[in-house]
């Protein structure tokens, strides 16, 4: 069930959104994609040979689809809505994800959108996905063809797959071994961590649970759950490329430790994901000192609330109460840390801090705060930096004293 500027389409667009997807669209959109020229022209070219609403949804598509690189490799031939495109998860989150479906079961994929999960569940089985939106189901079913095209037997992407135009609470989901969905957190336009006011809500959702428990829930990272949930699921947040993407709420057997809380990051250059699993709110202690080496923690920790077991894990220590910047004295290698080699601490004062950048012939500089309200664009401004060598600043407030620590990120051989 989306709540979507599409759900109310009409039989003309979505005539429309079919001709998008089909090969008779191909040739504009393989020749809006390659005009170097300004819109105005794109769509003054396209208007001689196409309607409005067809010239609209292919001038669309191209700034789309450039969007679209960041979460999918085979963006340029796939095709999305603005709204669409904003909340689909992307490939590689959603490949770990189906990780935690068994291979050959059928899976059910609520609130199915673009399909960026639908497509990852669709590789390890047969997969229905569900949407009450028709022009979210033609674009769904167009990028499954498209993955099947990588495929040897051209089978979209593996086995079968389909997708019904359908409100999610009258599938029957005894037909499935497991089910994921997405519910819509903008139903009235803007977004909302209250699942009380995502679409479907947690009413319906409990109504989906009861008949068959092996549900998984994406949610927003800072998703506001029914006390239930927390109870019972285990709770992942995920990050990838230092972002903090969703959460996810496991039930049944789908949820390896129920009633546990896991962080896990993903990304380029990690052989495998990276997770931390434990309970909320544990502090990390405080340091004596700060010591050679400074860590950050990812954004999936943070939003877990898994500082205290991290830091345990390394024995790391908190440089001030409730600054999520910690010490030690030997740097640590880990895709849930950042490490930075400690330089210089001294009290925040922009001429000294000036003079210390210039005598280090420091010019690209990377910027990072916590509880401080110094705007980092502004300051980088008022350093007016100019040297060839690169540092990192962090900011924070000790003792209500803002600190300046310049630093070297260290990163893995």
């Amino acid at each position: 069930m989306r709540n979507t500027t599409t759900a109310a389409a009409t039989a003309n667009s979505l005539e429309d959104y079919r001709w998008l997807t089909s090969p008779a669209a191909h040739e504009w959109l393989e020749s809006a994609a390659g005009l170097e020229r300004s819109l105005t022209v794109q769509v003054a070219q396209l208007r001689s040979h196409l309607s409005p609403p067809r010239t609209h949804l292919v001038v669309e598509q191209i700034a789309l689809r450039g969007k679209a690189r960041t979460k999918f490799a085979a963006a340029e031939r796939m095709f999305f809505a603005p709204r669409l495109l904003e909340q689909a998860t992307d490939e590689i989150v959603a490949a770990y994800k189906a990780g935690r479906f068994a291979s050959g079961t059928r899976v059910f994929d609520l609130c199915s959108g673009i399909g960026g999960d639908l497509l990852a569940l669709a590789r390890r089985g047969e997969t229905v996905g569900v949407d009450h939106d028709p022009i979210a189901a033609i674009l769904a079913e167009a990028n499954g063809r498209v993955l099947g095209d990588e495929n040897p037997d051209g089978e979209p992407p593996t086995g079968r797959f389909e997708v019904q135009v359908r409100d999610v609470d009258q599938i029957d989901l005894s037909a499935c071994a497991a089910w994921h969905i997405d519910p819509d957190r903008r139903p009235g336009g803007r977004r909302t961590t209250l699942v009380d006011l995502h679409e479907p809500g947690p009413e319906t959702i409990e109504r989906l649970l009861a008949r068959n428990r092996n549900g998984a829930i994406k949610l927003s990272p800072a998703a506001r759950m029914p006390a239930s949930w927390i109870e019972e699921a285990e709770l992942e947040w995920i990050s990838r490329g230092q972002e903090c993407r969703q959460l996810v709420a496991w039930f049944g057997d789908l949820a390896r430790q129920p009633a546990r809380r896991r962080a896990t990051v993903l990304g380029a250059g990690i052989a495998a994901p990276r997770s931390i699993v434990g309970a909320a709110g544990e502090e990390p202690p405080i340091a004596d000192q700060i010591g050679r080496y400074l860590f950050e923690p990812d954004a999936a920790v943070l939003a877990a609330k898994l500082e205290g077991a991290l830091a345990e894990e390394h024995a790391l220590g908190a440089i001030a109460p409730g600054i999520a910047y910690w010490t030690g004295d030997h740097a640590i290698m880990d895709p849930a840390l950042a490490c930075f080699e400690v330089h210089e601490v001294l009290p925040f004062h922009l001429k000294p801090l000036k003079a210390w950048l210039r005598a280090r012939d420091i010019g690209r500089l990377e910027i990072k705060k916590r509880g401080v309200e110094h705007d980092p664009a502004e300051l980088r401004r008022k350093l007016d930096l100019s040297g060839s060598q690169s540092a990192t600043l962090l900011l924070m407030s000790i003792e209500r004293r803002v600190t300046a620590i310049l630093a070297a990120r260290v990163v893995a051989p």
